[in-house]
């Protein structure tokens, strides 16, 4: 016997650092006191252009991978974080499309329950950062249309400038905790404080 189904199974994108773990160049930069590493994707829309300037200020301040790892062992998921992906989780499928690396996020997925994570590689050579390397550009909206196109719905949320294209690409996109100037220049995504809203407004959009 045939089983009825919708049309579009759903699918949640979400960013990491702001939404589910704390900004780690913030960390960095209030550990280290390299108050030029505060600068992150909320304030500069050129990601490319964002971590070049990081790199520069690493070797400017001797400052190595084993360094960075040691503020990252110390961070946790935000407050809420685990079991509002743990809630979500039981009712959807949930993808982490971040800027963040490899490197960086790894220690975080084991807290978060291993959730599938698409992210970037740093390149790193004798305990220093040296360049990274993309696993795509634009990854986050590719990776949305890439799921619609597999006939998924899909509800995204996120904080910064580099997430907009993918909020803007998803079926239902929504602002979390994004700052004051993403929040005024992007008034068409709502705008969510709590997880209890942000999870009530992604399954709501898919249905589920």
């Amino acid at each position: 016997m045939a089983v009825a189904t919708s049309p579009h199974q759903g699918i949640v994108t979400l960013d990491l650092e702001g939404v589910m773990i704390p900004e780690i160049w913030i960390a960095v930069a209030e550990s280290t006191g390299i108050p030029e590493l505060r600068r992150t994707t909320r304030d500069e829309p050129n990601y490319d252009l964002l971590m070049k300037s990081r790199i520069e200020i690493l070797n400017q301040h001797d400052l190595t991978m084993s360094r960075i790892e040691s503020v990252i062992a110390e961070l946790s998921p935000m407050d809420g974080a685990i079991d509002f992906l743990d809630a979500l989780r039981e009712r959807t499928q949930v993808i982490i499309l971040s800027d963040t690396f490899e490197q960086f996020g790894r220690p975080f997925m084991r807290q978060l329950h291993w959730p599938t994570l698409f992210c970037h590689r740093l390149i790193v050579e004798n305990d220093r950062i040296v360049d990274f390397e993309l696993r795509q550009a634009d990854q986050k909206r590719l990776a949305v249309e890439a799921f619609k196109g597999l006939n998924y719905r899909v509800a995204a949320a996120g904080d910064s400038y580099n997430d907009t294209a993918m909020l803007a690409a998803a079926d239902a996109g929504f602002l979390f905790h994004a700052p004051d100037n993403i929040k005024k220049e992007f008034p068409q995504f709502p705008a969510l404080e709590t997880y209890d809203d942000l999870f009530k407004h992604l399954t709501s959009a898919l249905g589920v």
